[in-house]
């Protein structure tokens, strides 16, 4: 069984950059649509088991509901440890592994999210799977077993993952995959975001209400192919 899980922080804290340039109560409804359409994205997954969203904040949690995914709310300890605990509460679901996809990826396509379980599901255990973000960072992690080596999840994420397999002996294969490239943290990223191709619907829907993108057709149900 292969789960996956979505960590987000609580709305009043999360995006302050994209606080700053667009208003809280705007940034928040971004936040919210652009877990809304990673979930879509992973729920269109055959091959997983169970998704969760990890938070602190009860209208993400109920947003993830909403959208078909395990609201695992509990503490804020940090955003490793939180993963930490969402796969204990996953339990037997994550027994195949489990992927971490960051929330705000919001073009993230579902066949390039299947790539990664592919990968992962190919090479015999203990292994990992890692998607770097353009700015250094980890878009997505899979490892399997899920505790192989712990989430180093932050600035330069990537490197340290590097070094963290390096240091368990594990295998880690490297993904470049365009739709998990562009973590959405401030402005500039809405840009490149608007500017590239069409996945993220409901991130699209919203930016195109506060006049940042092009009015885009209604959200489909389900992942983004």
């Amino acid at each position: 069984m292969t789960a996956a899980v979505v960590p987000m922080k609580s709305l009043a804290s999360a995006k302050s950059r994209l606080a700053a340039a667009l208003g809280r109560s705007d940034a928040e409804a971004l936040s919210l649509a652009m877990l809304e359409d990673v979930v879509a994205a992973l729920r269109a997954l055959p091959t997983l088991d169970a998704v969760g969203v990890v938070t602190p904040d009860e209208t993400v949690a109920r947003s993830a509901e909403r959208a078909g995914a395990l609201a695992l709310r509990g503490d804020d300890p940090g955003l490793n440890e939180a993963l930490q605990r969402a796969a204990r509460e996953l339990g037997a679901a994550c027994d195949g592994g489990l992927l971490v996809v960051l929330g705000d990826v919001a073009g993230v396509r579902t066949a390039e999210l299947a790539q990664v379980l592919r990968a992962l599901s190919e090479t015999p255990p203990p292994c990992a799977v890692m998607v770097p973000s353009r700015d250094g960072g980890t878009a997505a992690l899979a490892r399997n077993p899920h505790d192989v080596f712990p989430a180093q999840f932050g600035p330069d994420s990537a490197r340290v993952h590097r070094a963290a397999a390096a240091q368990a002996g594990v295998p880690l294969i490297e993904l470049a995959l365009a739709s998990l490239a562009i973590d959405i943290d401030d402005k500039q990223d809405l840009r490149d975001f608007a500017a590239g191709p069409g996945a993220g619907p409901r991130t699209r829907a919203r930016l195109a209400a506060l006049g940042l993108a092009p009015a885009a057709s209604t959200p489909r149900r389900g992942g983004t192919e």
